[in-house]
């Protein structure tokens, strides 16, 4: 079987950062997906189920719920290597262009306070699987160390050696 576009990226040199993973046309609309990198693969440490979890229900209703963004959501979703997430948006877009709302998000996760938004039995498939301390305390490290200092080598894909 042939690769899929998102394991042919060189993992060995991969930063954190905000990467754009794919582009695809849907009718006249363009949907761009991407790679929200908060760990460095095989090199850090995953980040933790509930913090991920948690991290997925409170960027997503903080994204679908954005004044200028919140109509361009089209999904926020977990990595299954728990090395980050995937955003995808409506429209043609680069990584520097969701800088200053990825910063905004993590800024809302590190500070957030109460109760996380959909983490019922009623509302949730795994409610008990959440852990807003660390959710709050990796979105701040990747707040400090990433997206407050990000710099080209964490918009751009490592290129293949």
């Amino acid at each position: 079987m042939k690769k899929i576009p998102s394991f042919t990226i060189d993992h060995v040199h991969l930063l954190r950062g905000i990467y754009v993973s794919r582009k695809d046309n849907i009718g006249n609309e363009t949907v761009t997906t991407f790679d929200i990198r908060m760990k460095e693969p095989n090199r850090e440490p995953a980040i933790g189920q509930g913090a991920l979890h948690t991290i997925e229900h409170l960027a997503a209703t903080f994204l679908r719920n954005h004044p200028v963004w919140g109509d361009k959501i089209v999904y926020w979703g977990p990595m299954g290597c728990l090395t980050g997430n995937y955003l995808l948006m409506k429209g043609d877009l680069t990584s520097k262009d969701i800088v200053p709302l990825m910063q905004e998000t993590f800024r809302f996760i590190a500070a957030y306070e109460g109760e996380v938004p959909g983490a019922a039995p009623k509302d949730c498939g795994n409610y008990l699987l959440h852990d807003l301390p660390m959710a709050k305390w990796e979105s701040e490290k990747y707040l400090r160390e990433v997206l407050e200092n990000i710099t080209d080598a964490n918009l751009e894909y490592p290129k293949q050696a």
